[in-house]
């Protein structure tokens, strides 16, 4: 069946974002894409995937503001509260067992995040936090990156955070260098690259690969078991679901919280 122009100027305008700025449209389900180029369509006053795709050509910052776009994700401190304090738990049988922690906060947004991580750790581990974990946070999208760097957030960010833990660990909105120290900020493309310094004792990614086509969810995962350390655990979001080879390589301890865990050798 031959495709409506439509679909084929979409699939021209992806392939060419994909060519001249290394982003692999193709990990990405349809209705994301879309949904997201339309944001910038609208913004430049456009209404064919043909006309933005000349304003591509002559502007290189709007490529910048779709990559923004493709890859904004919303966030908070302790985002969905119960979730971390179920994981709470293996996070304390991590550090009772094992002299370091490595930890990879993967697709990591602006930071509240790995922050949220940072924050258990040093409430779990006190003093001795800065010598036995850090926290590796990752992501593709420049502002993401620049946002996570600054660590500076508005009181927005905090409704979620139990009270005391954000008057213990934070200051004018930024986290101490107690917690802030934890945490390296790193560019890394998921669909793209290999994680970055494994083994890991725990992978956070949470609210990512839903946007991912299940070709593309199946290599992530299976890079995730294989970057994570016997006995690490990996935590999705809630609407995610681990499937794949990779499926038979962890065990789901928490289905309501998506945590799974590898089995020690």
């Amino acid at each position: 069946m031959t495709k409506a122009p439509q679909e084929r100027a979409f699939e021209a305008l992806t392939e060419k974002i994909s060519r001249e700025r290394g982003v692999s449209c193709g990990s990405y389900k349809d209705k994301c894409l879309k949904r997201r180029i339309a944001v910038r369509m609208r913004a430049r006053g456009v209404h064919s995937y043909e006309d933005y795709g000349k304003i591509l050509d002559h502007d290189a910052h709007e490529y910048q503001e779709l990559l923004d776009a493709l890859t904004i994700n919303v966030t908070k401190f302790f985002r969905n509260v119960e979730t971390w304090t179920a994981l709470r738990p293996y996070l304390e049988g991590l550090a009772k067992a094992r002299a370091t922690l490595r930890i990879w906060s993967a697709g990591c947004a602006s930071g509240e995040e790995p922050y949220t991580i940072a924050v258990l750790l040093a409430d779990i581990l006190g003093e001795a936090a800065g010598e036995r974990a850090s926290i590796d946070a990752t992501d593709v999208d420049r502002l993401s990156l620049e946002r996570t760097q600054q660590a500076h957030y508005p009181d927005a960010a905090f409704t979620e955070m139990p009270a005391h833990l954000k008057r213990r660990y934070f200051q004018g909105g930024e986290p101490l260098p107690s917690v802030r120290d934890l945490v390296q900020v790193r560019t890394h493309d998921l669909t793209r690259e290999r994680p970055p310094h494994p083994p890991y004792d725990l992978i956070v990614c949470r609210n990512v690969v839903i946007y991912f086509e299940r070709k593309a969810q199946e290599r992530l995962f299976r890079a995730f078991v294989d970057a994570l350390a016997p006995g690490g655990v990996l935590l999705l979001g809630k609407v995610e679901t681990l499937f794949g080879p990779a499926r038979e390589s962890l065990t789901l301890v928490d289905p309501r919280e998506r945590i799974y865990t590898k089995p020690s050798v």
